[in-house]
């Protein structure tokens, strides 16, 4: 039998779940914690203002920071359906993930040289981290239906979520030794902690994806490509596409999904600036209640994987939408540090749940016996990557325009009630296998 056909492996589910564990860290550290934090106190202008020169264009280093965020989903959004379609042809899976991560970890690394002086540059590699943390996630979300059944995604996609919390936790608390306690290290500075820092999440996601990329099992080389494997890998992508159109709950699920992921991957990755910039927060206090919110985050994926098993998937999905309408509402209206604290644990409780939830989801609506997971799980990839790119340059541009993030909450606001009302048109089911087997009225 084939190696991935021998699904609920305890040694291969584990080590699929490590690779949350090995990657997580960049998502904390780089993305929501530190190097927000230290991107604001360091990317600034020769008189110490936010607006500085990048690439020839006068922007504000919170916009800038948005903008990056944006370009880097674009470009993983115009890579992912190619590279993907490729790997399933060529049975090359593991291959392509392996160059995404190291593309990511050794990005996260060179951030160890961002001065104020090498901003340009360092922004630069910010993005290229993403590109690269981005597309090692989408093969890695496309072994989740080759390697376990359709019974045990919820509690599998959790357990990964869950672990990526807890290893990136692990190594945040390090870090913030270093920062919060400098002569615990020789007395170094912040600065140089928060780069030590940045560096000790390139080789922690380096070393531990050795786990994973040792344990998963390839797909196996499929066919001799006649015509090369660009070409084919069109061939392969304009395929699943045409599976696509025929299941309607896919492309339901597909479109609730790209609509509340503005929002929630948005929050994600502007939190942090919003409390700097928006509330005056110090430092310290961002980086703890980022923590906090990934502790919290913990119990929300398996609480959500929980409610899912009682209620169904979407029920479930959209209780985390509801409560994230009450968080844009409340950061709308938030003044002080005790209220962005209670948001943010809010966050936590919903974060980890409704990520975990929308791949379990999402595998549990693709056909069964397909072997173009990869391909399917890209068109997944797109739409959050589209998401994320429409929802960060929405909130920049609206921050540009009006001069306030508040106003920008708004926008996420409306994406999340919309987002609840998508949802509403997909049947909460504990398993969809048996509905995708039967005609669908498109």
């Amino acid at each position: 039998m084939h190696p991935l056909r021998m699904k609920n492996n305890p040694r291969i589910l584990n080590a699929w779940c490590l690779y949350d564990w090995a990657n997580s860290v960049h998502s904390l550290v780089i993305v929501s914690s530190i190097f927000p934090v230290y991107f604001s106190a360091t990317a600034l202008n020769e008189a110490g203002g936010p607006v500085i020169d990048f690439l020839g264009f006068e922007v504000k280093n919170s916009v800038l920071f948005s903008y990056t965020v944006s370009a880097a989903f674009l470009l993983a959004a115009l890579l992912s359906p190619l590279c993907t379609a490729i790997a399933d042809f060529s049975g090359r899976k593991k291959l392509f993930m392996k160059v995404f991560c190291y593309t990511g970890a050794i990005s996260c690394s060179l951030l160890y040289f961002f001065t104020r002086e090498t901003t340009t540059w360092s922004v630069i590699l910010f993005g290229i981290s993403l590109v690269g943390w981005s597309g090692s996630i989408v093969f890695y979300n496309s072994y989740l239906p080759d390697i376990a059944t359709e019974d045990r995604f919820d509690r599998v996609s959790a357990r990964g979520y869950a672990l990526g919390y807890i290893g990136s936790v692990l190594l945040m608390v390090f870090n913030l030794t270093m920062i919060l306690f400098p002569g615990w290290y020789g007395g170094i500075s912040q600065g140089l902690a928060s780069r030590i820092s940045f560096l000790t999440v390139g080789i922690w996601w380096f070393g531990f994806a050795q786990i994973p990329f040792n344990r998963l099992p390839d797909s196996g080389k499929r066919m001799v490509p006649q015509d090369g494997w660009l070409f084919n890998g069109f061939r392969e992508l304009k395929k699943v596409f045409g599976e696509l159109k025929h299941l309607s709950l896919l492309k339901r699920f597909l479109v609730a999904f790209f609509v509340y992921s503005m929002g929630v991957q948005t929050v994600m990755y502007v939190a942090t600036i919003f409390g700097s910039d928006e509330l005056k927060m110090p430092a310290e206090s961002l980086i703890i209640t980022i923590l906090l919110i990934q502790l919290v985050a913990i119990a929300g994926a398996y609480l959500f994987a929980r409610l899912s098993e009682r209620l169904g998937n979407t029920y479930a999905l959209m209780i985390a939408v509801s409560v994230w309408v009450v968080i844009c509402t409340g950061a709308y209206f938030v003044n002080t540090q005790n209220q962005f604290f209670a948001l943010a644990a809010l966050v936590g409780m919903v974060m980890g749940g409704i990520q975990s939830l929308s791949r379990s989801t999402y595998s549990k609506l693709i056909p069964e016996e397909t072997t173009d997971t990869a391909s399917f799980f890209s068109f997944y990839d797109v739409t959050e990557k589209l998401a994320i790119v429409l929802g960060t340059a929405s909130y920049g541009l609206i921050e540009q325009i009006t001069g306030s993030m508040r106003n920008s909450v708004l926008a996420l606001l409306v994406f999340f009630l919309l987002g609840f009302g998508l949802l509403a048109r997909i049947p909460s089911q504990k398993v969809y296998r048996v509905r995708l087997k039967t005609p669908e009225v498109a």
